[in-house]
């Protein structure tokens, strides 16, 4: 591979040829360099995908050869998703669906599914060329015939083959594929992230450590309460609380998203297991913690 390295290469087969003449009757899908294929089309479905090192989806993280990378994403609405990696150098990548454990795609709403999730067979391990990587998120109402995109061998039990390459090859092919349907039943969305060497610095004189700040308010308490002003949103709240049980070594395992409640699990190495439920309650914010 050549943003990841999983378990098996995927070798690019052929190209798809370009996109076939549209009718009056229906606005083409937009090809767009920033965001590979968007619909012109306002729908009421929505996807939203992002890395594990930017909860908005909207920066460039980046990454050095050799770490692992974790994507996560979500709909609104009950839909098929369909995840691409595309590369600097132009390879596609199909993450989603995949044959491993937990790859299928069909999502209910306001559900968040990571990639690897706890328990599948593989990391995203990240690996030269460097430069920027579009992860695009492809929902619909109904499942998309990639045929034409990628296919999985007799026997595969891992990643597809994809046949198309480069960002424009993609976005051709998928135009193909999304035309038939209804113009809002589907919807997309980008997340970037980069592959770039480790920083060098000059050392710097040693100074004196500052004592260790604990930064997790519980402590060694397994069920842990605080409420808070709710002039912050929900979402930033969650985020500031779960940094904090990542530094303690926990992996988000999965989101449920309700109007004015977060609720999220995570997991560590060693099997145990950490609930964080953020819920606004009137004109306050209450924030729960338990671990087991």
């Amino acid at each position: 591979m050549t943003f990841f390295r999983i378990q098996h290469l995927l070798t690019v087969t052929a190209a798809l040829a370009a996109v076939s003449s549209l009718g009056p009757a229906r606005a083409a899908p937009n090809l767009s360099a920033q965001s590979i294929i968007v619909n012109p089309v306002v729908s009421d479905l929505s996807v939203k995908v992002w890395t594990d090192r930017d909860s908005s989806g909207r920066a460039t993280p980046s990454y050095a050869p050799g770490e692992k990378i974790r994507l996560y994403t979500s709909v609104n609405q009950d839909a098929y998703v369909y995840l691409f990696n595309v590369d600097p150098q132009g390879q596609v990548d199909l993450i989603l669906p995949n044959r491993y454990q937990g790859g299928a795609n069909f999502l209910k709403a306001n559900v968040v599914k990571a990639f690897p999730a706890a328990g599948d067979p593989f990391s995203f391990d990240i690996a030269a060329p460097y430069g920027v990587n579009k992860v695009l998120a492809v929902a619909s109402r109904t499942p998309l015939n990639l045929d034409q995109i990628a296919t999985f061998k007799a026997g595969q039990d891992s990643f597809a083959s994809v046949k198309v390459t480069g960002q424009q090859g993609l976005a051709q092919a998928l135009s193909i594929v999304v035309t038939p349907l209804p113009q809002n039943a589907w919807v997309t969305d980008t997340a970037f992230y980069a592959v770039a060497g480790r920083a060098v610095s000059a050392p710097r004189p040693v100074t004196p450590s500052p004592a260790p700040v604990v930064t997790s308010p519980w402590g060694a308490q397994r069920e842990w309460r605080i409420t808070v002003d709710s002039r912050s949103d929900l979402r930033g709240q969650h985020d500031a609380y779960a940094a904090k049980l990542r530094s303690e070594g926990y992996v988000l395992v999965e989101t449920r998203v309700k109007n004015s409640e977060i609720e999220s699990e995570f997991r560590r190495a060693d099997g145990s297991k950490a609930e964080l439920k953020v819920k606004r309650k009137g004109n306050r914010t209450e924030i729960t913690v338990e671990r087991r």
